[in-house]
């Protein structure tokens, strides 16, 4: 399967982007957001990129454009409790 064009809406941002489905391109953009946010060490910086997480995410494609709603949270309560900074992904039925 081919690579396709999507572009990515925040809300703030559109990115333009290439993936193969419309839920792997939110999950590749939302983890490196989450990576940064690791990265970092100074915690006013932290505070600041929490802050600007999006809580919901638009991935546009040439025909279907599908909505998504993250839920983000500072520990992780599901499935890796241990984590820090875990998002989930629900898909938004038009």
């Amino acid at each position: 399967m081919a690579k396709r064009q999507f572009t990515i809406d925040t809300g703030k941002d559109q990115i333009p982007v290439e993936g193969h489905v419309h839920r792997n391109v939110a999950v590749k953009y939302l983890m490196k957001r989450r990576r940064s946010l690791l990265m970092t060490k100074n915690k006013e910086k932290v505070e600041n990129l929490y802050s600007d997480l999006p809580r919901t995410i638009k991935i546009i494609g040439k025909q279907v454009t599908k909505e998504y709603k993250v839920n983000w949270e500072r520990e992780g309560t599901e499935e890796f409790a241990g984590s820090r900074f875990v998002f989930t992904i629900d898909e938004v039925q038009a």
